[in-house]
Order: structure tokens, then sequence, then C-alpha cells
């Protein structure tokens, strides 16, 4: 109903100044017969009400719909009414949603294009890293060692592109089942030993129910609690402490089961606390550090988001930084 007034306002105020120009005319010309005017006024009006009322009538669909937003596209094919200017918007609206159709199709098939050549490029540089970390595992020379662990760098720059590119196509590329915490936090561990040695940190690990079992995909939860252990290690060896060590637990928290991982390294400064998870985001600490991206946060708080997983961050300057990855059930494996 607003819409229609505020379409109207416009011809009723013509309409009331045509009528005063009239009456003017009428009385400067000497007919002062009040009478008969007020009788024109009444005809006037009820001509314009009339009018107005079957206009608004006959296009209330119309009016409803354009005060109205769409619930959805497919809204838009729904008829609002046949006067020529309801058929046009009609026509309109379905012209407009063809189009971006087809231009929906035509990026959705680019970004499956771009994924796919992400992954096949990512599986085909891991072929000549593993060839060259083959050939330079057993030399001793220093600078050998430079170049194991540019490697590792490198490497782990992957991993965060392919995972990147899974993350778009994240409903076909998880398969939840139950996953034995222990198991993944000793493979994680594992995978970064060389890491942890590089940087002279020691991982301490605290598993207080060793059969602690959750629902999960193994792949993207591996991947997840990599990149919270690697941020540890590279912002505990930043801080320069004896005896520097990583703690990655394990336990039950009520009914929720949880994966914690402690370092005492710089500590993450309030002013950044906000923007831990924001992508790209490197922060006062990251900025110092060539090979930050500030994705590896970003990524394990969209999987854990996507897996119906919690986050759980906090940190103090200089005392260090606590991480939880916290999963709503759980279940105990029992031997037999």
């Amino acid at each position: 109903m607003k819409l229609f007034i505020r379409e109207h306002a416009l011809l009723i105020v013509v309409q009331l100044l045509q009528l005063g120009i009239i009456f003017s005319i009428y009385w400067l010309d000497g007919y002062h017969n009040l009478e008969t005017a007020l009788y024109v006024v009444f005809l006037a009006f009820f001509i314009l009400g009339g009018y107005l009322v079957y206009h608004f009538l006959s296009r209330r669909h119309y009016y409803l719909r354009l005060s109205q937003p769409l619930e959805s596209l497919d809204a838009s094919f729904q008829k609002i009414g046949q006067s020529p200017i309801s058929e046009a918007l009609q026509k309109l609206l379905h012209t407009q949603y063809r189009h971006y159709q087809q231009q929906l199709y035509t990026v959705k098939k680019q970004q499956e294009e771009h994924l796919v050549f992400m992954d096949q490029w990512v599986h085909q540089m891991k072929t000549p890293l593993s060839v060259i970390e083959l050939t330079v595992q057993n030399i001793d020379e220093p600078e050998f060692a430079s170049i194991r662990e540019e490697l590792e760098r490198m490497r782990s720059g992957l991993h965060t592109v392919l995972y990147m590119a899974r993350l778009r196509a994240f409903e076909q590329d998880f398969h939840v089942k139950p996953v034995v915490l222990s198991q993944i936090i000793s493979a994680v561990v594992h995978d970064n030993k060389r890491l942890f040695i590089r940087n002279q940190i020691y991982p301490e690990v605290h598993i207080s129910t060793p059969e602690l079992t959750v629902e999960t995909d193994e792949k993207w939860l591996f991947f997840m609690l990599s990149q919270l252990v690697i941020n540890a290690i590279k912002y505990s060896a930043s801080k320069e402490t004896e005896g520097k060590k990583v703690v990655i637990s394990c336990y039950l928290r009520g009914s929720e089961a949880v994966i914690e991982v402690i370092d005492r390294g710089v500590g993450i400064p309030a002013a950044d606390m906000k923007r831990v998870f924001d992508p790209f985001f490197t922060g006062e600490n990251g900025r110092g550090m060539r090979e930050s991206t500030g994705m590896g946060l970003y990524l394990t708080k969209e999987a854990a988001d996507r897996l119906g997983h919690g986050m759980e961050l906090t940190s103090v300057v200089d005392q260090g930084t606590e991480v939880r990855i916290v999963f709503a059930a759980y279940q105990k494996l029992t031997s037999v």
C-alpha cells in the first residue's frame, strides 16, 4: 500500500492543483455559487478515488511483489498480474534469472577446473620434492641441512594450497568415520619430528584416555592438528628461552572430547586476537616471519566449522598460546 501511495502521490497533487486552478478561474470570472463548487469537488474526488481503488485492486499482487523481498530465485516465476507493466516486469525477472543461472554455471565450472588443476599440480610437485628429500636426507653437510629445511617449508606450503583448493568443494571431499585421537596425535608428532628437532623443541604428549574416539574426517583432522602443531613450534622457536616444549593433550571435558595444543612462545597480542581466524591475516608476529601465510588458522577454523567441531584459542603475550579442537560427541573403544 505504501508503494502504491508513493507512486501516485504526484498524480494526486497534480489533480488537486488542477482543481484549484479551475476554481480560481471560475471565481475570478464571477461564478460564486458555493453549492455547485462543492458538488464539482465531490465529483472530482469520487472519480479520482474510483480510479485509484480500481488501479490498486487490479495490480495488488504487483505492488506486493515489489514491496516484499524474494525468498528464493524460483519465486521470480510466480505470476504477479495481468497488466502490461506486470507482464513486462515478469519477463524482465525471467530474463535476469536465466542470465544469473548462466553466469553461476560458468563460475562453478571455472572453480571446478581450478580445483582439479590445483589438486593435480600439488600432487605433481610432491614427486620431485620426495626425490630431492631422498637424495639429501643422508648427507650431513650444513648446506644440505638448509636444503632439507626449505623442502619441509615447500611441502607445508603445498599442503596449504591443496587444502585451500579442497575447501571450496568440502562437501565432496570429506568422509566421517570413527577416529582414535591418540593415533592422530602420534601421527602428527611423527610427521613433524624433523621440525621439532631442527627448532630444538620437545613435544610433550598427554593422553588421558588412549581409546578415546570421535566421529570426524581423519584427513582433515590430521591437517588441522598439523597446522596447530606447526604454529606452536614456529612461535615457540622465535622466543629465546631454554627447555622449550609444545604440549599436546587429549582429554575429556564433561560431555566433550578435546585436543589441546599448548606452547610457551611469544603469544598473540590482544589487538590481533579478533582476527586470527581471518584469511591471510598474519598479525604482528607473522609479519616477522617470511613463511607465514595467515592461512593455517583460517583453514583449521573453516574445516572445524564444517565438520561441526569447536575451536577455542587463548593467548597471552610472552606467555604462550593454547588452542583446542572440541568434539561434541565421543566414544570409548573397549578391547575385546
